[in-house]
This record gives C-alpha cells, sequence and structure tokens, in this order.
C-alpha cells in the first residue's frame, strides 16, 4: 500500500487535484465561519444561521441531479472546471453582505455557491478510477477525504481568527482566491484519452432531450443494489443528527461558551482533528477488511459517532466539549472513507456520476430537514437538549446498517469500478 507522499510523488493528476482540493477547501471554511459569524452579530439568532443552512440544503438538493447527469455525459474535467470560476464569482459577492442592511445578500449567495459545488465535488470523486491506478486507488481514496479533514481542522480555525482579526470582507477574498487556483489545477489534467468523458456516455440529440429519464436510470441503477442503497442510507442515518450540528457549533460557540467566531471555529477545528484521524485509520486498517469486517466496522463507527455527540452536548468544559465531537468524528471519517472505498470499487463508470451526486443530495436533503428543525427548536430549547437528541438520532443509523447485515441483506455486489484482478486486497494483517 502506498504512503500519502509517495501518491503526491508519482501521481502527477492527482498531485493536481489534490493541490486544489486543499487550497479550495481551505477557503470554504473561511467562507463557512464569516456567513455564520456574520449572522449571528447581525441577528443574535440561530433561526437565522439555520435560514442559510436551509438555503444551502435546498440548493444542493437542485444541483445535485443536474450534477449526475452531467457528470455522466460530458467532460468530468470541463464541468469541474467551469463549477471552480462559478463559485469565485460567488464567493467574491459576499463581500457586499457585509453591512448590517445586506444581510440577506447571505441566503441568496450560500445557495448559488451550493448549486455549484456537487458538480465539482461529485466530479473529483467519479474521476478517481481515472487518474490513480489499481494500486494507488485506496491510498487516492483516503488522501482525497482526509484532506477534506484537514480543512475543516486548519480551514475552520483560521477561517475565525481571520474573521475575529482581520474582518468578514478579508475572509470572502480569500474563499474567492481559492476556487481560482483550484480552476488552474483542474485545468491542468491530462490523460492519455484527452479527455474524461465516460466512453458510453457521449453526448448527442436524444440524451439532451432526456435528463431527467437518466438520472432516473441512475436511481433505478442505485435501488437494484442493496449495498448502494445501504450505504446512501447510512449518510441519510448521520444527516438526521449530523445536520444539527451545522447549527450547534455556532450556537455553542456563541451562547453556549460565550467564545464568539474563534469558539466556532475551534469546535469545527476540533471536528476536523477527529476526521483527520479517522482517515488515517480508515487509510492504514481498510485494505485489510474482509466484506463482513467492513459491514461490521460500519456498526461500530456509528454507535461511537451517536454516543460521542451525545455526551458533547452535556459537556461543562470547553476542552472537554471539543475532545468529544472530535471523537464523534473519528468514527464518522472511518465510515465514510470506508463507504466511499465501496463504491469506488463496485459502481460502473458510467453511472459514478449520478450516484456520487445522489448520496450527496440525499444527505443535503436530510440535512436540510434536520437544520430546519433545529433552528425552529434553538427559539425554545437549551442547546443541550437539542444536542443530546441529535446524538440519540444519529446513533440509529448503527442499528439499521446491523440488522440489514445480520439479515443478510447487504449482499456484496459485482466488482465494477475496477476490473476484479486489481482490487488492492490483503488478508489479516500481522501481529
Amino acid at each position: 500500500m502506498l504512503s500519502f507522499p509517495q501518491l503526491l510523488r508519482q501521481n502527477r493528476n492527482y498531485r493536481y487535484t489534490w493541490f486544489g482540493q486543499l487550497v479550495s477547501e481551505f477557503g470554504d471554511h473561511f467562507n463557512t465561519i464569516a456567513v455564520f459569524s456574520l449572522a449571528l452579530e447581525h441577528t443574535g439568532s440561530g433561526f437565522v444561521v439555520s435560514g442559510i443552512l436551509l438555503a444551502r440544503a435546498v440548493s444542493m438538493i437542485v444541483g445535485g441531479p443536474i450534477a449526475g447527469v452531467l457528470l455522466d455525459r460530458m467532460d468530468r474535467k470541463h464541468v469541474m472546471l467551469a463549477s471552480d470560476l462559478l463559485r469565485g464569482v460567488v464567493a467574491l459577492l459576499f463581500v457586499f453582505s457585509v453591512e448590517p442592511a445586506h444581510t440577506w445578500m447571505l441566503y441568496p449567495l450560500s445557495g448559488l455557491l451550493m448549486f455549484f459545488s456537487p458538480f465539482f465535488t461529485s466530479g473529483r470523486t467519479a474521476i478517481l478510477p481515472t487518474i490513480a491506478s489499481k494500486e494507488e486507488l485506496h491510498t487516492a481514496n483516503s488522501l482525497t477525504q482526509t484532506t477534506s479533514y484537514a480543512s475543516v481542522t486548519l480551514g475552520t480555525l483560521f477561517g475565525g481568527l481571520s474573521a475575529a482579526g482581520f474582518g468578514f470582507d478579508v475572509a470572502f477574498v480569500l474563499n474567492a482566491v481559492s476556487f481560482l487556483f483550484s480552476a488552474w489545477m483542474v485545468w491542468l489534467l491530462r490523460v492519455p484519452e484527452g479527455h474524461f468523458r465516460p466512453a458510453s456516455r457521449a453526448l448527442n440529440e436524444t440524451m439532451v432531450a432526456r435528463p431527467w429519464h437518466e438520472y432516473r436510470e441512475g436511481l433505478r441503477y442505485m435501488r437494484a443494489t442493496p449495498l448502494f442503497l445501504g450505504i446512501a442510507l447510512v449518510h441519510v442515518g448521520w444527516a438526521t443528527g449530523g445536520g444539527t450540528a451545522q447549527v450547534l457549533f455556532s450556537l455553542f460557540g456563541e451562547q453556549v461558551f460565550h467564545r464568539g467566531p474563534i469558539g466556532i471555529g475551534m469546535l469545527w477545528s476540533s471536528a476536523g482533528v477527529g476526521l483527520l484521524l479517522g482517515g488515517f485509520v480508515a487509510h492504514r486498517w481498510g485494505p485489510y477488511l474482509s466484506f463482513n469486517g467492513f459491514k461490521r466496522t460500519i456498526v461500530v463507527c456509528h454507535v461511537m459517532h451517536g454516543l460521542s455527540y451525545f455526551l458533547f452536548s452535556q459537556a461543562r468544559p470547553f476542552w472537554l466539549a471539543m475532545f468529544l465531537i472530535g471523537l464523534s468524528r473519528v468514527g464518522l471519517a472511518v465510515s465514510a472513507i470506508l463507504n466511499q472505498m465501496q463504491l469506488l470499487r463496485h459502481v460502473a463508470d458510467g453511472y459514478r456520476g449520478r450516484v456520487f451526486s445522489t448520496v450527496e443530495s440525499m444527505t443535503w436533503g436530510t440535512m436540510m430537514f434536520s437544520m430546519t428543525a433545529v433552528g425552529f427548536a434553538s427559539e425554545f430549547w437549551d442547546p443541550r437538549r437539542i444536542g443530546a437528541v441529535a446524538g440519540v438520532t444519529s446513533s440509529l443509523t448503527a442499528v439499521g446498517w446491523g440488522w440489514a447485515h445480520l439479515a443478510g441483506k447487504l449482499p456484496e455486489p459485482a466488482l465494477r469500478g475496477v476490473d476484479p484482478d486489481e482490487i488492492e486486497f490483503r488478508g489479516a494483517p500481522r501481529a
């Protein structure tokens, strides 16, 4: 199994993809902390934060199906490039929302930013088997997600410091510049075929007229394979409680611990540290897990996630709250990386865009309802009570997945994402 540095040294395309991801996601969190802090500073209402997140979620739900169809019929590199450029323009427009009279702009701009997001994020995942060899795929998947977790850790921390020390407009400008850098990295990608379009999905007049038919075709493909549907439902189960964290981190930082933007950034960073540690665990142990071992690990991960989240909501010292939210994210990261690797191995190339964008849309759709509920509840309930309910709800994911596994409803599907002979798998590790 390759190490992260080895992969970056020997794979030019992945190196460019990784640099672009690192910078753009770092900038994303500057935007996130600035937007939430700005909303709370101007209004003091958790319901406003929930409204902004709702605008993001609705846009993701709408954009996801469109992104999935386009990524499976067009050159994925061109779709990703357009996404970066459009998000760069939208990110810069946030500068005009800094004045209290323009707080309303946070809603449409947040929505636009998230509408264009799945065109890039799902595309980045879909091209992994194209730019990574059979020996590199597990490491590439692990590093891609671990980098997202690292950006949460550092981006949110420095985003909070930037918003507090230099003002919100600086954070928004940096976010816009990060998208332009990412677009440059995507433009540099090259493959021998000369394009990143699935061979069987060449654009023609009939396909142009039937985008909804194509999307429904992708849904039928997922529904016909229990593992794909099960993984999507795991994301939904996490999001029932996980969506509340998007609001609760802001409420805990501002209202429970009274630490302002820096407090919000520190909670997000603690979650990021946990995600980062979980990423390394999944990278180290993932190749040694059998298919049944993978399914059992998902149960353990979500029990750990839900229980730690519940305890976080009741913690009194700030350091303990940071530790517990980090611990909950260790389990979440291991689950996410192992699930994604299963999809990369088993989903056919012509369906990757639609499968990954559908999972993303289902997750955000569930989070939309979760965020709406917590925003409403925050007007009447203490944040700690809301967090306790969210922790219990999240842990129910382990019950559903565990039952499906024991009942034999999650058989391993045929290997479609990569050739059967190209799977990087090992037996149990030696002591």
